[in-house]
């Protein structure tokens, strides 16, 4: 089993997921890309002690972007967005 840190690698801090927080008790994060819904549950599970009710994971396509003459991408990721318990809630949150 994978550590959780490698698991999550950051939140996601943008209006939709603070509306989401308030509204639905839901959280975003980055998560590694070969993370599954059941490693993603458990890992949030472990590092902040919270309930987990459902995890719903995007991936997220990078954009293209054009610098100049040059053609390029920003880069691809996994997004989850992690549903808890009403209740629960995740600290790191509460300062942003």
């Amino acid at each position: 089993m994978r550590d959780p840190r490698d698991i999550i690698i950051r939140p996601i801090l943008t209006e939709k997921s603070v509306r989401l927080q308030r509204e639905a008790n839901a959280y975003v994060f980055e998560v590694a890309k070969d993370a599954n819904k059941p490693e993603i549950k458990k890992a949030i599970e472990d590092l902040f002690k919270v309930k987990v009710l459902k995890v719903n994971v995007i991936n997220v396509k990078g954009k293209p972007k054009r610098r100049f003459r040059v053609m390029g991408r920003t880069r691809s990721f996994k997004k989850a967005i992690v549903f808890l318990k009403e209740g629960d809630s995740i600290p790191l949150f509460e300062g942003a």
